[in-house]
């Protein structure tokens, strides 16, 4: 196992993990754009040391976000919302290295924990996984697709965006060997040679998770940068351990949340970060002091949200389904070595699994020990001018999906279509997470629906199968009425508002 700590593999971890940092700690920057960026270097590194970059990415990227969060009341990702509520209080009143250092320990015990539960139950799940038919194959992407429909902001906007992804990634040719007719389909005319493959995946990723966010940073407006004198760290703050003690239950129960929210489909860090910080105030013996300066605050929400990296990457690994938008893009990098994740990835590739779980736990310590020992520097990191930073990532961008497919520039196109779509969305409320997971999971959805009618040669059979088909639609079932339960009640709440 240990062969696989190159220097190479090292070096990749930690200055993924830097540049992670650097970006979540900027606003407007997240982990899944770090990601995004970065992914076209991966396809020269190999597997492992490709992986070893994303991953220290993600682990950096979810990680950063706390800087901009505690100094400066803006959270650097969605997953610091909950840490401003006191990391922000906090520095106002001269504790600014504390809170940030309090986040950083939390940040440290969230990953473990998920990287406890990664290490532990991919593998289970994946051997469990295995004995699946066609059958349960289909209903396990059409239960990931309802749960992220169901803990979208609205359901049926989430529902149609999840369909419309995967209505995008049919486009192009039926191919014989998934049991089609070798005719294209839903190619508007004289587009057939451009789309005969259809729209190319990286391209896509970049497109929605980076372009996009350049956009709506750009409309937003490109302010020269936070002043300095604006960074208020507090150098009298004092940290000291013991700040921590009695919350031992607070960290493992918010990692524990954060990674079980990481395992479901498409909801993201900040659900992780949110429900951990509302759990935290629940059973504290003084909620009052939540949101004006409690340290458990923080606590639990960095645990959470950093609970969200091993837990995203059970269903990638074992199923084949991306948890979050992040791990999402973790499929590109898959992709690109011609490697297909599911349920036999783990056993079939045990090396590149095992360079997983050491990377992931590097990224973790490497991300600790840079942001402890050195937070007043990366605190400076939200005063970069954003007209200087911008036009750097998107050519980084151009070229990425430029150079993906060895040169081909409808895949620049792609870019820029899906750029211009990723910022359309929030403007008309669609989700993005619901639609490039469907967009990924489309074409296998419809192979497995496909076989499954071949084999059986009829449609009953995905209610009568085996009993894993029946939870299944136990389980989507009640993912359905748990969401349309849960809009009734905040609608409710708001009219009582």
């Amino acid at each position: 196992m240990f062969e696989i700590i190159t220097p190479l593999f090292l070096s990749l971890i930690v200055g993924g993990t830097l540049v992670g940092i650097i970006f979540g700690a900027i606003p407007g920057m997240t982990a899944t754009m770090a990601v995004a960026v970065c992914l076209p270097l991966t396809y020269s590194l190999g597997l492992d040391n490709g992986l070893a970059l994303l991953l220290g990415l993600y682990v950096g990227g979810i990680s950063g976000g706390l800087v901009p969060a505690i100094l400066l009341g803006i959270p650097g990702t969605p997953s610091s919302i909950t840490t401003t509520f006191d990391g922000y209080p906090m520095a106002k009143r001269g504790e600014g290295e504390k809170a940030l250092k309090i986040g950083v320990v939390a940040s440290l015990a969230g990953g473990l924990i998920s990287l406890l539960v990664l290490d532990l139950f991919a593998p289970t799940l994946a051997d469990f996984a295995i004995e699946f038919s066609y059958v349960e194959k289909f209903l396990i992407i059409f239960f990931a697709l309802t749960v992220m429909a169901a803990l979208s902001s609205d359901m049926l906007l989430g529902v149609f965006s999840g369909v419309l992804g995967i209505f995008v990634s049919l486009i192009g040719v039926y191919d014989i060997s998934k049991g089609g007719n070798g005719e294209m389909r839903l190619v508007p005319p004289g587009l057939g040679y451009w789309l005969e493959n259809g729209f190319s995946l990286l391209p896509v990723l970049i497109g929605l998770f980076g372009l996009a966010a350049i956009l709506e940073q750009a409309e937003i407006g490109v302010p020269k940068g936070h002043s300095t004198k604006d960074i208020k760290v507090g150098a009298h703050s004092r940290f000291s351990f013991n700040v921590f003690r009695g919350q031992s239950f607070n960290l493992l129960r918010s990692g524990l949340i954060g990674t079980f929210v990481g395992i479901l489909p498409g909801v993201g860090g900040s659900a992780a970060s949110i429900i951990s910080y509302t759990n935290a105030k629940t059973f504290s013996k003084t909620p009052e002091r939540f949101g004006k300066g409690e340290p458990a605050g923080i606590m639990a929400s960095e645990a959470g949200n950093n609970g969200l990296t091993g837990g995203a990457l059970v269903p990638l690994l074992s199923l084949g389904i991306p948890g979050d938008s992040t791990t999402a893009l973790l499929i590109g990098a898959f992709t690109l070595q011609g490697i297909q994740v599911g349920p036999l990835f783990i056993g079939n590739n045990p090396g590149t699994w095992d360079a997983m779980i050491i990377a992931m736990l590097i990224a973790n310590i490497a991300m600790f020990v840079l942001m402890y020992f050195a937070i007043r520097y990366f605190a400076l990191v939200v005063t970069i001018p954003k007209h200087i930073l911008f036009p750097v990532i998107l050519m980084m961008c151009v070229i990425g999906a430029y150079t993906i497919n060895y040169g081909i520039m409808f895949d620049v196109w792609t870019l820029l279509i899906f750029g211009i779509l990723g910022w359309l969305f929030t403007k008309i409320r669609l989700e993005v997470a619901p639609f490039i997971i469907g967009f990924i999971l489309g074409p296998s959805a419809e192979v497995y629906f496909v076989k499954s009618l071949e084999s059986f040669g009829t449609w009953t059979i995905f209610f009568t199968k085996s009993w894993i088909a029946i939870v299944l639609w136990v389980l989507i079932v009640g993912s359905i009425a748990g969401s349309i339960l849960m809009a009734r009640q905040k609608r409710r709440m708001e009219d009582h508002g």
